[in-house]
């Protein structure tokens, strides 16, 4: 009886205003509430993590990452708040230690926020880079802004938490924020026109374009740029303001390449052989076979030096070389076919007549 009254007795007694009992308490509530945050970030997010790789859905994934996020310092921060409730503390102290709580659990979200946001901005990527490239970079301007407006409202709300007038530091960053948008105005622009060229569509990643005299692959679509690697293997970097404002000829959206070439023939050429020239280039684009469409053969025009046919037809592919190709084996299937005829394709020549006078007798 006499230890338990002894004990009771120390128990009794205060230190910083607190018995020793409730600093025991507070003391037991925290490492208590510690070692909860701890198990379920170690060895409970371990076990979802052996579980998730069992099962084909990414949701589960995706709540292990974000519970690995967890940061140890706000564990302990918690973990002395929460000891903080059994004490009798000042007014100004209990408050203090509320809001270090408040911002405390204000950035762990955040960095929750942030890991769910990366999580899924990565996914919908990963997903859409192929099927949509163009829509794969809008999700990477899209977590840009996501993440900046997730900062900025937990910069605010924290300094609003620990007693900032944010209605004063709002209006001022309203005046900043001006000045700030007239000294970055070309930057600003061309992020907006990054916007405006991932949502309208003009051209997406892996597309072959052409801007002025430049042109080649799209690589990339940035903020501010967009990165197209040239035909003779240099990086061409736009600003997407200058890409907003300039006609572009997309032959990414090309479905099938539009043929037009002309041929001349020796005006010594026999009419009836010049009526039977379309029908010959008809027969020698038809049998490329289903990769073209023709469409027409005709004597255009009297040229120069020669007798112009002019002859379209379609490549049924977008492709470059494939093209080149066709166009080759046409060539050379024309030219069989005219050495066999006997037409001559004509060349640059003069050819001059003199006409001799004879002398009358005088």
């Amino acid at each position: 009886m006499m230890i338990l009254s002894a004990v009771s007795d120390v128990f009794s007694l205060e230190f910083l205003g607190n018995e020793i009992w409730r600093w025991v308490a507070a003391v037991l509530v925290a490492i208590v509430v510690y070692l909860i945050i701890r198990f379920i970030k170690g060895p409970i997010a371990r076990k979802l993590g052996t579980l998730a790789k069992l099962t084909k859905t990414g949701l589960d994934d995706l709540l292990v990452s974000v519970v690995a996020k967890t940061v140890p310092l706000f564990a302990v921060i918690i973990a002395i708040y929460a000891g903080s409730l059994v004490l009798r503390l000042p007014v100004k102290t209990a408050a203090l230690f509320k809001n270090i709580a408040l911002v405390a659990l204000l950035v762990q979200a955040a960095l929750w926020s942030h890991r769910l946001l990366t999580a899924v901005i990565t996914r919908s990527i990963t997903q859409r880079r192929e099927e949509d490239p163009a829509s794969a970079s809008a999700f990477s301007v899209i977590g840009f802004f996501a993440r900046l407006i997730l900062w900025s409202v937990v910069i605010l709300v924290g300094l609003q938490n620990i007693g900032v007038r944010i209605t004063a530091l709002i209006a001022g960053l309203g005046v900043g924020g001006i000045a700030v948008a007239l000294a970055a105005q070309s930057i600003l622009q061309d992020v907006f026109n990054s916007v405006a060229i991932l949502l309208d569509k003009p051209f997406e990643v892996g597309d072959f374009i052409i801007v002025g005299d430049f042109l080649g692959t799209v690589e990339r679509i940035g903020i501010k740029t967009t990165r197209v690697r040239s035909l003779t293997g240099e990086q061409l970097i736009f600003s997407n303001a200058e890409l907003v404002g300039s006609r572009i000829k997309n032959y990414g959206r090309m479905q099938e390449r539009r043929i037009l070439f002309t041929i001349g023939v020796t005006y010594q050429t026999p009419h009836e052989k010049l009526e039977a020239i379309p029908g010959m280039i008809r027969q020698v684009v038809e049998r490329v076979g289903d990769r073209v469409r023709f469409d027409r053969a005709h004597f255009k025009q009297y040229g120069a030096y020669s007798l112009d046919f002019e002859v379209v037809y379609y490549v049924l592919n977008r492709d470059y070389n494939i093209f080149m190709d066709i166009q080759q084996e046409i060539n050379l299937a024309l030219h069989e076919r005219f050495e066999l005829e006997g037409i001559e394709f004509a060349y640059p020549t003069q050819t001059l007549f003199v006409a001799k006078e004879e002398a009358g007798a005088t």
